[in-house]
């Protein structure tokens, strides 16, 4: 294996999302900071959703304008529920932003009480209104392999919203294994029909590692001919709107597992690390998923810094 994967960086909007504790924003520029200067370029930010919902991204036009202030260079997406969140986002200074539906009807009524066909016609005019303006557009698509209340979602079903999606001007669309359930046939059911049809590049992969399964799904992802895959540092996340969501797949595994298969990431590994145990120590030391900052490339890598090793240079 020798092509290389990029690294969609997610912790400072899903993960902390769902953490009770509200990181600064200060802290949260610090966490940006440290993930470019680890070498991840594309890093989900923040959201523009209902403060009252979800209080931890309440502060994401103050970290945009520490972002621009900061000059920090980078493309840093933001959550946009509805062309409220829209305005909200473009007002200040966004210039990417991410945009979601559901495969499962019952998921998308709850997370955002309308239908998927509802959602998919809001997000056509987000869309519409975004690239006027000259906007880049991501979207995902959650509950792409199981739902939390209608169970196992048939891979032709999540098939028809992704390729509603891909239909659209969006750069890519991420396929999301939301309360992980996915398993490399799964993977396979759903990306490989995709493929006939567009560009790898056009798709990402989100996985959740609930079931200890993320780094498999990623593998036979990227044997299909994905190169993106989302994680967040430390394994941070999960959704508030779905439950049993556990944690995200940690940055630190991703990067790990391809880097010792001769796989290309360009991030620091050892940076990436440091960010992770700081993290750790600025959230008090304890979260709300059990496998924050437990994953076990960070495991080693703090053994290893005992230890005054270089296993992973």
């Amino acid at each position: 294996m020798s092509d290389a994967i990029r690294v969609f960086e997610v912790g400072p909007r899903d993960g902390l999302q769902n953490e009770r504790q509200i990181l600064a924003t200060a802290d949260k520029l610090w966490l940006i900071r440290s993930l470019r200067d680890a070498g991840i370029s594309r890093i989900e930010a923040g959201s523009f959703v209902r403060p009252d919902r979800v209080p931890q991204m309440a502060d994401s036009d103050q970290l945009q304008g520490a972002l621009s202030a900061a000059a920090i260079s980078g493309e840093f997406y933001y959550l946009v529920p509805n062309l409220k969140g829209l305005e909200r986002a473009m007002a200040a200074g966004v210039k990417h932003i991410a945009v979601f539906t559901a495969a499962s009807e019952s998921f998308n009524r709850k997370n955002i009480g309308i239908s998927v066909a509802e959602s998919l016609q809001a997000i056509q005019e987000m869309v519409d209104t975004a690239t006027r303006a000259g906007l880049q557009v991501r979207g995902y698509v959650s509950t792409a392999f199981g739902c939390p209340f209608e169970g196992r979602i048939p891979a032709v079903q999540a098939q028809k919203v992704i390729e509603a999606l891909l239909a659209l001007p969006m750069v890519q669309v991420s396929i999301g294994d939301t309360i992980g359930v996915a398993s490399a046939q799964g993977v396979d059911a759903v990306i490989r029909p995709l493929l006939s049809q567009t560009s790898a590049n056009r798709l990402a992969v989100h996985f959740h590692d609930t079931r200890g399964t993320a780094l498999a799904n990623s593998l036979r992802s990227y044997e299909l001919g994905i190169r993106t895959f989302d994680s967040s540092i430390g394994g941070l996340g999960g959704c508030p709107f779905a439950p049993g969501a556990s944690g995200n797949l940690a940055t630190e595994d991703l990067v790990y597992y391809f880097k010792e298969m001769g796989v290309a990431t360009g991030i620091d590994y050892r940076k990436l690390c440091e960010a992770s145990l700081e993290l750790h120590e600025k959230m008090g030391g304890s979260h709300s998923q059990a496998r924050v900052i437990s994953s076990k490339a960070l495991q080693a890598y703090q053994v290893n810094c005992q230890k005054n090793t270089a296993w992973d240079s």
